[in-house]
């Protein structure tokens, strides 16, 4: 595999470097006003006048709040380009000039840098000297939160001659201005269930008259701990979380209904697949030893992102040029966080790597603190990696056809 020309790189990093004080300012500009899944109608309206003034070909309102942006050539399919546009619920306590406008919402996962880097990506292609051999269609999804979005784009088309797709995730656990490389499982895939134990109520005082939900839904979460240790293969890793816990009515009424709520992560598709059948004979065993009774809902989720090898090797060689091996890290373990980025790569192949965000000398808050805050030397290291991987691809993809 031959990497771009030095001159392209360098050509591609001289760009990006001119544009950064300016990428900053639009990352800060949508951190400070950060948009819930689904909600994000400012953001998108905001990405596609910077992507208009570039001069790609823009759409908005596709998968309902997203944006698609298309550049290059009209003669081949389209690489695809994927940034997540949404926010979270959280109230941000990070102490930052930028800090978020909109009460009780904050970009706590990174979803500004991503859209930043794309955005910058497009803006460093638009400006290159040379044309690009292919063609490029950047996909700002909403509601990756929600795990919708994904599917909103691929329903309204965005997917249509594209043959593949590249997307980044901000971690703060590598430091800013590296590149993270994961080959093959990159993310769990997450699902949920929505169990109910349904008991008899009764006096606290007199609990044998009774059949106790608030201590069947106990036994019922120990088991299910329990079990995973004892009966699930260690070297398939599966994580059940309870989240939220409702019932009872009053301190000295033993409660007739308990109903509880979780996610459930896993690597492996066949572990995967045995999952909700394993996770209901549970239940039913526990509930049946003490009279009770339950409804089980399991919703299957997104699947594990699983990322090309060959896709993959161009992106850690295409940071290898721009930035050196040393700022290039090889990542030997997954992560059992989700992603919807996984639904693109049941139709295509793709790849995602992790942009390091981690800042020297301060403290380390993981995604989804409300004092999460990045590295923004990151956003140059994430648009030149990106932008030098694309140019790459189409310099392969022209080879190959000649």
């Amino acid at each position: 595999m031959s990497p771009p020309p030095k001159s392209v790189s360098e050509t591609i990093r001289g760009i990006a470097t001119s544009l950064a004080p300016r990428l900053i300012e639009i990352r800060r500009h949508i951190h400070a006003f950060p948009e819930l899944s689904g909600q994000e109608w400012q953001t998108s309206a905001y990405v596609a006048g910077v992507l208009s003034s570039c001069g790609l070909t823009v759409r908005e309102a596709v998968g309902k709040t997203g944006v698609v942006a298309d550049w290059g050539k009209a003669d081949t399919p389209f690489l695809g380009v994927r940034a997540d546009l949404d926010a979270l619920p959280i109230q941000e306590a990070a102490p930052v000039e930028y800090h978020s406008r909109i009460p009780g919402v904050m970009h706590a996962c990174g979803h500004d840098v991503h859209t930043t880097v794309a955005l910058g990506t497009a803006m460093v292609l638009a400006a290159l000297p040379e044309p690009l051999p292919g063609r490029v269609r950047f996909l700002f999804q909403p509601a990756e939160e929600t795990a919708q979005g994904a599917r909103w784009m691929i329903e309204d088309g965005a997917l249509e001659q594209v043959m593949a797709v590249l997307g980044l995730h901000v971690w703060p656990a590598l430091p800013g201005g590296t590149i993270g490389i994961r080959y093959g499982a990159l993310t769990a895939a997450a699902d949920e269930l929505d169990l109910t134990i349904l008991g008899e109520s009764g006096h606290g005082a007199r609990p044998h008259e009774a059949i106790d939900a608030v201590w069947i839904a106990a036994q019922v979460i120990a088991n299910l701990q329990q079990a995973i240790s004892r009966t699930q293969n260690p070297l398939r890793p599966v994580v059940l979380t309870i989240g939220k816990i409702q019932g009872g009515r009053a301190p000295n009424v033993i409660a007739d209904q308990v109903r509880l709520w979780g996610t459930v992560r896993s690597l492996h598709p066949e572990t995967r697949a045995q999952l909700p059948q394993w996770i209901e004979g549970i239940v039913q065993n526990t509930c049946a030893t003490y009279r009770a009774r339950y409804t089980l809902q399991y919703k299957t989720g997104v699947p594990g992102v699983h990322n090309d090898p060959h896709l993959t090797q161009l992106v850690e060689q295409s940071a290898r040029t721009a930035w050196g091996a040393e700022r290039v890290q090889i990542l030997t373990e997954p992560s059992l966080g989700a992603e919807d980025f996984a639904l693109y790569l049941e139709r295509v192949p793709g790849t995602m790597f992790r942009l390091g965000t981690g800042i020297p000398g301060q403290p380390y808050y993981s995604l989804h603190h409300p004092k999460f805050t990045v590295d923004e030397t990151a956003i140059l290291t994430g648009v030149v990696t990106m932008a030098t991987t694309v140019w790459n691809f189409w310099q392969q993809k022209m080879a190959q056809s000649s």
